[in-house]
């Protein structure tokens, strides 16, 4: 079968073409920003890319087309399916009728964490032996590529709520079914589709309904939004998660380093483990301690899950490590919500208490572009040493009021080109600069790292 995914380059729809190729189908797809990771993932994978939303792109006149949840009406891609009559459905659709089915799905929800919590507990079932499928908003590391069917019948799957396609407006985990599910978090956020908080509780009371009784969900304790989730109704077991002393927990962990990389685990009260790896951060604490609960839901102990985890290599774009350019790290991070990076800052915070930590930040997801967090943003760069704020085209409201409250040296970037060229002058040794954008942000990672190796590694 001919599917075309239309979108096929965002992180869920390229993923979701890796499974139909890996089944045995003929995958094309369009869309309308091509770039790596994603367009190098699935190139190598026989999956032929075009750029832009052309008709053409249909001829030959696929057997399905998939469609993108970024996709509406006028596109001219989607109005000549539906002018054509050719067979379509969604990204979320198509996976629940075609992979999920007769599976044991262990889905990681979430406003925050979901690419890196999924990742991990991908990672701890292989490491004992599970053989998963998954798919995965991102590239882990460990595996090298988004998605995969596996060899068992558990599937691990990144579950978020934006809604499924033009024609289904439920979020895309409510057709995942899962046995195992990760309720991590929940915050206001995707307010070009949800009105408010409220809006989005009520999804993630769709997905608590489709979980069985014999099924289970994991939240962290303390998260009222969570708390008022499950009390719209909850027929399934509960274990919760805390980091925190003193709070009520099945799972808890004790810090003792100063970022976040070392914890003890406890189960029950018992201990478990100490976990000793290389990522920061309070958050991964908690996506660490979510995915060991998962995980021995389907029979992972809690010692093995452990050693799993402390060879966890992370996710590309997650805190990470593109470079080091004359004693310069550069990183690269997703973190598109205020909470995100707050707590991606503070953790590199602690492991990096001497250096000078540079941010340069673009606002790029729809709710920070709409202005909903615009009060929250100085606050969330409180442990960078310097700020840049990049003012996307488009936004059409003015970062100056967040650079006036930052309570760190902050300042204001409209053209790219300069910025490079800025920080490639006046970085020094022992810097860390972290790039925090969901997007490409113009190639601004490689363009820099080049600049810095023309100014540190000149050719001999």
């Amino acid at each position: 079968m001919h599917l075309h995914i239309l979108g096929i380059c965002g992180t869920f729809m390229g993923g979701l073409a890796i499974l139909a190729r890996e089944l045995g189908h003929t995958v094309t797809g369009s869309d309308a920003n091509v770039y790596p990771p994603m367009s190098t993932q699935l190139e190598s994978q026989g999956i032929t890319l075009m750029e832009g939303y052309e008709a053409a792109h249909l001829s030959p006149e696929p057997d399905l087309v998939i469609i993108g949840n970024a996709m509406s009406r006028g596109n001219p891609a989607v109005e000549h399916v539906l002018n054509r009559g050719i067979p379509y459905t969604s990204g979320p659709q198509w996976l629940s009728d075609n992979v999920l089915q007769s599976r044991w799905v262990l889905a990681c929800a979430g406003t925050h964490g979901k690419t890196t919590t999924s990742s991990m507990l991908a990672w701890v079932l292989e490491d004992c032996g599970y053989q998963p499928g998954f798919l995965i908003g991102g590239v882990p590391a460990d595996f090298g590529l988004s998605a995969r069917l596996g060899e068992s019948d558990f599937f691990v799957i990144e579950a978020d709520e934006y809604d499924s396609a033009f024609f289904d407006k439920r979020s895309k985990f409510v057709h995942y079914r899962p046995y195992t599910a990760i309720l991590n978090n929940l915050e206001f956020d995707h307010a070009d589709i949800f009105p408010d908080l409220a809006a989005i509780q009520r999804q993630f009371h769709h997905l608590v309904r489709t979980v069985p009784a014999i099924g289970r969900i994991v939240i962290p304790a303390g998260e009222p939004a969570l708390n008022e989730v499950l009390d719209m109704g909850c027929w399934s077991e509960i274990e919760r998660v805390s980091s925190k002393a003193g709070e009520a927990a099945d799972w808890q962990a004790k810090v003792v380093s100063s970022d976040f990389s070392q914890f003890d685990v406890l189960y029950n009260g018992v201990p478990q483990g100490r976990v000793n790896w290389s990522h920061t951060g309070a958050h991964n604490v908690n996506n660490a301690l979510v995915t060991l609960a998962a995980a021995h839901h389907i029979g992972v102990q809690p010692k093995d899950g452990i050693e799993a985890l402390n060879q966890f290599q992370g996710v590309k774009r997650r805190m990470e490590l593109l470079a080091t350019v004359g004693g310069i790290s550069v990183y690269d991070d997703f973190a598109h919500h205020p909470t995100a990076i707050a707590t991606t800052l503070e953790g590199l915070r602690g492991r990096v208490s001497e250096g000078r930590i540079v941010a340069l930040i673009e606002p790029r997801s729809n709710t920070m572009r709409m202005g909903i967090y615009k009060d929250r943003m100085a606050p969330a760069t409180e442990h960078a040493d310097e700020v840049i704020w990049y003012q996307p085209p488009g936004l059409d409201w003015s970062l100056d009021s967040v650079i006036a409250a930052s309570a760190s040296r902050a300042r204001l970037s409209v053209d790219l080109s300069q910025t490079i060229a800025e920080l490639s002058a006046s970085l020094s040794a022992g810097d860390h600069l972290v790039i925090m954008s969901n997007g490409g942000f113009g190639g601004v990672h490689q363009r820099l790292i080049a600049a810095l190796r023309k100014r540190w590694e000149p050719a001999e």
